[in-house]
């Protein structure tokens, strides 16, 4: 059977319409699992037992199960373990910001670009994620923690544009109103970057913020970092980017992980600068994570220089307010420790 969260709501009213049910049926049933959180075709009580029963027959509603859960003390933000139908698990985290609720959410069980600095690619890759896999974590998340997500980040464990068929039919069923109803424009996909798709993404006409993780100015610290630059270059990817400007007219998130005496010269932001001035994007600054021993944070001062050179240089950043420091935040630390 078909999980009924794989359905985007066209292809919904088709499915039930198989089954002599009519349009308002979907809406009904769209109602119970989107706004009401139940995900048991028996406890939808204005549908008749008969109906219950075909739909019961015929599509599963498939939410994944929590095997774990880390709350930080410091700012609630929540870090989800989740368990599939077929075993392997998934990570989300909930950050919480005053008056909203970012999810950032998993595309892949595991991620195949294994970049240095990343828990998730030290543990392999597996598969792409369903439509319906994607999906269910924003509504696991809800169910638990009883909030409205309103900001979704395509940033969890995996690279969304290798699972992009996935990720775009996921993307409508989060902004439909009838589904998630999550604006478009509150929806971001990170991408270490695979230039076709990113051009893809742009003629697809959905909306949706862009952030590239580009975390080095210049292909010999990158091919270093980031497995997958020696496929795409750097220059590959900026015109990647301007394409994607050209057709959408949106500015782009850079995100760069500054890593000690590795990225984070005065020279190594003048480079980035240069990189980056044709293009209309803002640069968020992140102290690379503690997952890999070999690399460590630069000193507050190194950070605030690096800032000011780039700043100097024309570039917009700021250096990004971290989230659930006292627990395993970054992704794909949580499921390392569970599997071993």
């Amino acid at each position: 059977m078909k999980s009924i969260l794989d359905f985007k709501y066209d292809k919904l009213v088709g499915e039930f319409k198989k089954i002599n049910l009519e349009r308002y049926r979907v809406d009904q049933v769209l109602d119970w699992i989107y706004k009401k959180k139940i995900f048991d075709f028996n406890d939808m009580t204005n549908l008749s037992k008969e109906h219950r029963r075909i739909l019961s027959e015929r599509f599963t509603i498939d939410i994944p199960e929590l095997l774990d859960m880390q709350v930080s003390k410091i700012d609630k933000t929540t870090k989800f373990l989740w368990k599939l139908k077929d075993g392997n698990t998934i990570e989300s985290v909930a950050l919480f910001h005053s008056g909203r609720v970012t999810s950032c959410i998993s595309t892949q069980v595991g991620c195949p670009v294994k970049c240095s600095f990343c828990a998730t690619g030290q543990s392999g890759f597996v598969r792409n994620l369903t439509v319906g896999e994607i999906v269910g974590q924003i509504l696991a998340i809800e169910l638990n923690r009883k909030v409205k997500v309103g900001n979704v980040v395509y940033m969890g464990m995996g690279e969304p544009l290798l699972n992009f068929g996935n990720v775009l039919d996921s993307i409508k069923i989060l902004n439909h109103k009838k589904m998630l109803n999550i604006g478009i424009r509150r929806i971001t996909i990170s991408t270490v970057g695979i230039p076709e798709k990113i051009v893809e993404l742009a003629k697809s006409g959905l909306d949706v913020k862009l952030a590239l993780s580009l975390h080095a100015p210049t292909d010999f610290k990158r091919d270093q970092i980031i497995p997958l630059n020696k496929k795409y270059s750097v220059e590959e990817l900026i015109y990647a980017l301007k394409k994607y400007q050209e057709i959408t007219g949106n500015r782009i998130t850079i995100e760069y992980i500054l890593i000690r005496e590795f990225n984070d010269y005065p020279d190594d932001a003048v480079k980035l600068a240069e990189l980056l001035r044709r293009l209309s994007v803002f640069v968020n600054l992140i102290p690379v994570n503690p997952v890999n021993p070999e690399f460590h944070r630069p000193s507050k001062w190194a950070i605030e220089r690096f800032k000011e050179v780039l700043e100097k240089n024309g570039i917009e950043c700021e250096i990004r307010q971290e989230k659930g420091t006292d627990i395993d935040a970054a992704c794909g630390q949580l499921r390392r420790r569970n599997i071993k």
